[in-house]
């Protein structure tokens, strides 16, 4: 595994842990009921999550039309805007149902990812530790 993760683009390893950062502060201010903030992190943390989601999503599309024949697109690109869909969805209903949400949605593109033949060889050892850490705090906040 660690093989694997040396073989990331060091910009992605990056970026995509920076990513992280707004997903484990909103929920570290979630843990402390007495912040000013407390109410407003687990609204960044759930608007946070379906932006990021729907970047998923986009990633998808972008592979499906740089990969796949335009005979071939319509399924490929209407599970590409799946992802977007749900974080609406989930930015539309109570903030503990749209936290779940959120992370039931992480975890299907996770799997789905994981299957994905057409994402550059290293994305798959990438999506996994940046996927535990959406969901992980997705939960924290549903605690909360």
């Amino acid at each position: 595994m660690l093989r694997k993760f040396l073989n990331i683009p060091k910009p992605a390893v990056w970026l995509g842990f920076a990513g992280l950062i707004p997903f484990f502060l909103s929920a570290a201010i979630g843990l402390l009921p007495a912040a000013p903030l407390h109410d407003l992190s687990l609204q960044a943390l759930l608007a946070y999550g379906a932006v990021i989601l729907s970047f998923l999503g986009g990633i998808r599309w972008g592979l499906a039309i740089a990969t796949t024949e335009p005979a071939d697109l319509f399924g490929p690109l209407l599970l590409s805007v799946v992802p977007a869909l749900l974080g609406w969805i989930a930015l539309l209903v109570s903030l503990p149902i749209g936290l779940v949400l959120l992370a039931l949605s992480f975890t299907a593109m996770l799997i789905a990812d994981l299957r994905l033949s057409t994402a550059p060889h290293w994305y798959r050892s990438l999506r996994l530790p940046l996927s535990i850490g959406a969901v992980v705090t997705l939960l924290i906040g549903f605690l909360i």
